[in-house]
């Protein structure tokens, strides 16, 4: 490891417990005894894959019809309760705001809890919960077009409404992916080999520090999903234009409403096409659902380019330390910088004037 490498973890970057540390095993028989214990469910059970919790689907056997599918989910041993909890009640209170927003329901423990803490046989307290599975096609291999891209804006507005009226204690937290605290991400721009790459990461930064962070707290704020990225959204099958499924809130933050469509549009720009008109169809479409504000838009291009640092940043970061999960840690970093490089091409007052002109402003 380097010696810029050795000292990343002083960094700031918040939550570093969970963000650094590999998650411990969670062993089969373990997880099974489990499922038995405190949901009387038993059935095939195989690993998924995670970035920081251990994931499982459980089929149980066949009846009259195809097996029912859940997913347990054993948390990060460094994931405090609160913060476990903060996700949990979110998917219990979009499930009352909007029960048609296609998100996977808690399945209560025989004792109607939500949740439970184990001692897993290591010996660290780890959250247990059960989730339904949702069936559909993971969006990356699904084929890609315009209207997708507005049925996906049009969704993540719904459930940011869905959100709006919900509060937790852990919305008071510092973090991960909390695009809020984006800056303290610079000191891990000594592990970016490429000269011209680390410029590019810190005139993002600069443009944050000096145009966006100053603005944030005037912003109206609320509960946010916070990685609406391809790898968490399910399409139908039959209909790759139809959203099905919106998976994993376990970047869950209280921030600026703005942050979510900054996460999700990060995703959506195609450094091979034109960034600004698809990021402006992509704004517009959640505006049309969910009208933002001209203060909003104003700093959306900025925090866009705020996301891929972190994206960029705190990915390399985690991967030098967990090689065996190197390849799920990097599977954004190339197109990220490109992403990064593209938006970077583009003048700010343009990207804004444009925003605005997309979203009917003046």
């Amino acid at each position: 490891m380097s010696a810029a490498a050795a000292a990343l973890p002083e960094a700031g970057v918040p939550e570093t417990g969970v963000l650094e540390a590999g998650s411990p095993e969670a062993p089969l028989a373990w997880a099974r005894a489990l499922l038995a214990r405190h949901y009387g469910l038993a059935g095939s059970l195989s690993a998924l894959t995670g970035e920081r919790d251990r994931n499982f689907l459980l089929e149980t056997p066949a009846g009259a019809g195809e097996p029912a599918r859940y997913m347990l989910k054993i948390s990060h041993p460094a994931e405090t309760p609160l913060v476990a909890d903060f996700q949990t009640q979110a998917l219990l209170h979009v499930a009352r705001a909007d029960p048609a927003l296609p998100v996977q329901r808690i399945v209560p423990t025989r004792d109607g809890a939500p949740s439970f803490l184990a001692e897993a046989p290591a010996g660290e307290a780890r959250v247990v919960r059960l989730f339904s599975y949702l069936p559909g096609l993971p969006l990356p291999k699904a084929r890609r077009s315009p209207e997708q891209a507005r049925a996906l804006a049009r969704m993540l507005a719904r459930l940011d409404l869905a959100l709006r009226e919900f509060r937790h204690p852990a919305g008071a937290l510092a973090l991960p992916w909390d695009i809020q605290r984006a800056d303290r991400v610079r000191g891990l721009l000594g592990s970016v080999a490429d000269p011209a790459r680390r410029a590019l990461a810190l005139r993002a930064l600069d443009r944050f520090d000096a145009q966006v962070k100053p603005r944030l707290p005037a912003l109206r704020a609320q509960p946010i999903h916070n990685d609406f990225n391809i790898y968490n959204l399910l399409v139908d099958p039959h209909d790759h234009d139809r959203i099905a499924g919106v998976l994993d809130f376990g970047d869950m933050v209280h921030a600026p409403l703005v942050d979510d469509l900054a996460v999700a549009a990060a995703y959506q720009v195609d450094p091979a096409a034109d960034t600004l008109a698809t990021l402006a169809g992509f704004v517009a479409a959640y505006h049309a659902v969910l009208p933002l504000r001209a203060e909003e838009i104003d700093v959306l291009f900025d925090l866009v380019q705020a996301r891929l640092v972190m994206v960029v940043t705190i990915s390399g970061w985690r991967a030098a330390r967990q090689p065996d999960n190197a390849d799920y840690l990097l599977r954004n970093n190339a197109v990220s910088w490109a992403r990064l490089a593209a938006c970077d091409a583009i003048g700010a007052a343009q990207a804004r004037a444009a925003l605005r002109r997309a979203c009917g402003m003046a």
